[in-house]
């Protein structure tokens, strides 16, 4: 589920009365500088990553029993109930369910719907009709979030190639991810690929921090600068979940249920998204 930007700085402050770690170090450089850097509360603690990586695991397995299961003919609702029973199933909360409202615990987003597409008893899947399922799971107080897109049998060939740069943006922004470098970075480099094939990337929405609350900081833009947004560091857990567009990339969010956000020329859009840990390599993917 994605996040709208949230504009709370903090800054990184070294443990009172303890010697400066090399994080310490490298960390305040960035932030004397004027960066924007993480507060330690960012930071998980390694009881914590391993709590999310269980969330991840069981995240996984609804996701693979969505593509198991997700068929031409069923409903929206249809996908919403299988998720809902296998997460509490198996020990966990379906995240989405009663979120600052929202009516149900998946999210399914056809062809125009970027995100947060309200499942319901009379939206059918159709043949052509390209699918994002967004799943985030809470497991004993842990969260991880994760989405795939589906192809309902056979579509055109330009939907098929928007899924498929849309899946790329994820792995190139993966890709650029390394300690000690900025959101700005992987944004910029998923816009570039985006901009490469003819596409566009939604502004209007973002990965976000997740791990101890469903959205916490960074904001994860799929745009920007290199060198701007908030310095990537070790231990930091977060989602990166570009919205790709066929046409432009302004958006609209429904009047009515006040949650189903469509492009605003009515043109395809596809997504995809896994939960990351930042360890001293580069990224670790926990929704797998």
């Amino acid at each position: 589920m994605n996040n709208v930007f949230n504009r709370n700085p903090r800054n990184w402050h070294p443990l009172k009365g303890q010697p400066l770690t090399e994080m310490d170090k490298i960390i305040l450089s960035f932030q004397n500088k004027g960066k924007l850097c993480p507060s330690r509360d960012l930071i998980k603690t390694p009881e914590q990553i391993e709590g999310i990586r269980k969330a991840g695991v069981l995240n996984t397995a609804v996701l693979d029993m969505v593509a198991e299961n997700i068929r031409i003919g069923m409903s929206t609702e249809e996908i919403n109930r299988l998720v809902h029973e296998f997460t509490v199933s198996h020990g966990g909360i379906p995240a989405p369910l009663n979120y600052e409202g929202f009516p149900k615990s998946v999210c399914v987003s056809r062809n125009d719907v970027v995100c947060h597409g309200i499942p319901s008893e009379d939206e059918f899947l159709e043949e052509g009709d390209i699918v994002n399922v967004d799943v985030t799971t809470i497991l004993d107080g842990f969260y991880a979030d994760a989405s795939r897109m589906f192809i309902m049998g056979q579509t055109t060939p330009e939907k098929e190639r928007l899924v498929k740069v849309a899946k790329e943006c994820l792995e190139v922004g993966m890709e650029v991810c390394k300690p000690y470098t900025f959101v700005g970075d992987m944004g910029n480099a998923i816009a570039k690929h985006a901009h490469k094939n003819g596409f566009t990337v939604v502004r209007d929405l973002c990965g976000h921090g997740v791990g101890n609350k469903f959205h916490e900081q960074p904001d994860v833009e799929h745009y920007g600068k290199k060198g701007t947004g908030m310095l990537l560091v070790p231990g930091m857990v977060f989602t990166i979940e570009p919205m790709i567009n066929m046409g432009d990339w302004e958006v609209v969010i429904d009047e009515e249920d006040g949650w189903t956000v469509y492009t605003e020329d009515y043109s395809p859009s596809a997504q995809w998204e896994h939960t990351f840990l930042m360890t001293e390599t580069g990224l670790e993917i926990l929704t797998h």
